[in-house]
């Protein structure tokens, strides 16, 4: 089964979409679960995880419903405010809805040392005790507050989004490279193959200027701690839908069948418990 672990959704409006700046025309409408489905079909896409795209508990539970009516999106990871004393409370009618995988928190637009907070810590604590994964995103500079933040969480289950936003555009690799696989000697962490387009100059990319990324990532996690996503779509600024998965079908060729299946749908269904 081939699983896009990470894409949104959502009914554009200017003032809650305000990042899709004039660089993005293609990113202001509405993209729907119809839209999702007709890509899905042309790159043999079996299933999908929708991930948040604002911070509101409206846009989670719209997420859910959105699952719990299409069976093409097998989990949401959503919102909610992990840091409220009242998280607990918070997440109670939201785990009623099975599709619920975990949650996430825009850390890449925070100052540095957000994910230190103490209010936010108690809250992942508390995420920990129901089973729910949460997801990282955050830029390359903050992989190393992004590793402290994971030890002292060792038993919560945590998935890197967009193998933390490298700058591929300026061929930066060494410091992530060195960051990222220090973060990877944490068990507990799974890393998204996914945002690498929109990191990389929109216009000139391919797949071998992207390659040196994704060899780092394979090498640091493993085949068992890597998934495929698209960040569909955001990447259409860059890319096609098909396209993408094209270009990691181009990577994942001389591996081993076994290890093709993890990375393609295995590590998703086990991490987001599909």
């Amino acid at each position: 089964m081939r699983i896009d672990a990470h894409h949104h959704l959502w009914h554009y409006t200017t003032a809650e979409y305000g990042w899709i700046d004039d660089t993005m025309q293609p990113l202001r409408r509405d993209f729907l679960p119809a839209d999702l489905v007709e890509a899905c079909a042309a790159a043999h896409v079996d299933a999908t995880i929708a991930v948040q795209a604002r911070q509101t508990l409206e846009e989670t539970h719209w997420l859910l419903a959105l699952a719990t009516e299409n069976p093409l999106i097998r989990g949401v990871v959503g919102w909610a405010d992990i840091a409220a004393a009242d998280l607990p409370a918070t997440l109670e009618p939201l785990l009623a809805n099975p599709h619920l995988k975990g949650l996430r928190h825009i850390v890449q637009a925070e100052p540095d040392g957000f994910l230190d907070d103490p209010a936010f810590n108690r809250g992942i604590e508390a995420l920990t005790r129901t089973g729910l994964t949460y997801d990282i995103l955050i830029f390359a500079r903050q992989l190393p507050e992004a590793t402290r933040f994971v030890d002292r969480h060792p038993t919560q289950s945590f998935v890197l989004d967009h193998i933390a936003k490298p700058s591929i555009a300026s061929g930066e690799i060494a410091h992530w490279s060195a960051s990222i696989h220090e973060l990877a000697r944490r068990p507990n962490v799974t890393c998204k193959l996914s945002g690498m387009v929109t990191e990389a100059n929109w216009h000139t990319w391919t797949p071998s200027t992207l390659k040196p990324y994704f060899d780092v990532a394979l090498e640091a996690f493993g085949p068992t701690r890597l998934m495929a996503g698209s960040d569909w779509p955001v990447l259409n600024v860059a890319s096609t839908y098909t396209q993408w998965w094209q270009t990691l079908d181009t990577w994942l060729a001389p591996l081993s069948p076994d290890e093709r299946v993890q990375i393609e749908g295995r590590t998703a269904a086990r991490v987001y418990h599909l």
